[in-house]
């Protein structure tokens, strides 16, 4: 068999987590299996490069950002491999130059195009665990990119694929994907299984125990995906095309606090404006979730959407840019709201999900300011400080103890 694993930052956190997951790691290659391994950056080495790379510009360029983040991931594919060596096993540890894992030229946000299998197979043939950089790539300039928070997933489904690998492992400090975050939610369940059209919507949506373009590539490429614990030997979550949780409503509850809500006023009441102000964010790569539009009066109407809370000042500022092409009287953003949302395919052939899901809100005494709501899921925007009561009170409504 040959076997993916990825292992996230805090699985190997330090030298006694790096060592945990060598071992685990070897416990499958001694079996005869091939292991490939896929690495995020240890800990908080992200979020301190980041730091460092601010101290030194506050506004430092994309490319240069990338080739700094880049270090972390290949700190702990090194150490990695030196951890095995010790423990007598023979491993690999190769970048994403030295595979070659070609991506777009989006710095910060780049996608995979190819990967080179050659040199992987090679070094698998030679009976070597090969260790891997998640979250980042090579662009047609010979450039660094990283992938985008959580990338290091994408890279190990992105694998998984082109290996035609037999199992895709995703390695994280809880024992797989739960009905909600169970450090906001005491009494959130464990999910057996759970469809990739589920699981996307609750990675989109906030989740975040897996990148939500992972499970996107996964069910591509039909990539079963088996999300599990590195601190413990407990049955995972498994995510694939159909499961036999039917009975289940709604299978998870997810919030989002990167969020902001951009109001556009008084914009003529006429075909084509939605169109000018959405085209303008799209070809600055802006995504837009949830959108309202008032009812028009006056000849004028208003828009208001979320983006991410990170692009809301450029999103403000390309519109008061254009405010004149737009016809906008006034531009507004709000950046202490949230989204909560309940994801299930159950409710394709229920109805009464987003009554139960108000009754709920209304019960705890917090206000909507906006719905979105597709075949298996309903979004709210509320108050950012309402968020986790409002979380606990919408799981109490659907998950039964």
């Amino acid at each position: 068999m040959l076997i993916v694993k990825k292992f996230g930052g805090s699985s190997v956190a330090d030298k006694e987590h790096i060592y945990n997951v060598a071992k685990r790691c070897i416990e499958d290659y001694q079996k005869g299996n091939d292991v490939v391994v896929v690495l995020s950056a240890m800990g908080k080495t992200t979020d301190r490069l980041l730091e460092m790379a601010k101290d030194f510009n506050p506004n430092p360029s994309k490319r240069e950002v990338d080739m700094l983040l880049a270090t972390g991931e290949q700190t702990s594919t090194a150490l990695m491999s030196m951890a095995m060596g010790a423990l007598g096993v023979p491993s690999v540890s190769l970048n994403a130059f030295q595979i070659t894992m070609h991506t777009s030229s989006r710095y910060g946000n780049a996608r995979f195009k190819k990967i080179d299998t050659q040199r992987i197979r090679h070094e698998l043939e030679n009976r070597k665990i090969v260790i891997v950089t998640g979250f980042q790539g090579i662009n047609k300039y010979d450039d660094l990119t990283t992938l985008g928070r959580g990338g290091s997933d994408t890279t190990a489904v992105a694998l998984a694929a082109v290996l035609h690998a037999d199992s895709c492992e995703i390695y994280t400090d809880v024992e797989g994907v739960y009905t909600a975050d169970p450090r906001i939610v005491p009494n959130a369940k464990k999910i057996p299984e759970i469809t990739y059209d589920e699981m996307l919507e609750l990675a989109t949506l906030g989740a975040k125990v897996l990148h939500n373009r992972s499970v996107e590539m996964a069910k591509k490429y039909g990539v079963q995906l088996v999300v599990r614990s590195s601190l413990n030997n407990a049955e995972g979550t498994i995510v694939k095309e159909e499961t036999d949780m039917e009975s289940m409503l709604v299978s998870g509850v997810a919030i989002d606090k990167n969020t902001a809500r951009i109001a556009v006023f008084g914009v003529k009441d006429t075909p084509g404006i939605a169109f000018k102000i959405f085209d303008l964010l799209a070809r600055k790569n802006i995504n837009v979730d949830v959108i309202l539009q008032s009812i028009g009066r006056e000849g004028t109407k208003d828009i208001s959407f979320t983006v991410a809370r990170d692009d809301a000042e450029e999103t403000v500022a390309i519109l008061e840019e254009h405010k004149s092409r737009i016809t906008a009287k006034r531009i507004e953003m709000n950046d202490t709201v949230a989204k909560v949302s309940v994801v299930g395919a159950g409710m394709q052939s229920n109805p009464g999900v987003a009554s139960r899901m108000f009754e709920a809100l209304y019960n705890a005494g917090i206000n909507i300011r906006m719905i979105a709501t597709s075949e298996i899921r309903i979004t709210v925007l509320i108050n950012e400080e309402d968020v986790e009561k409002a979380m606990r009170a919408v799981h109490d409504q659907f998950i039964e103890d």
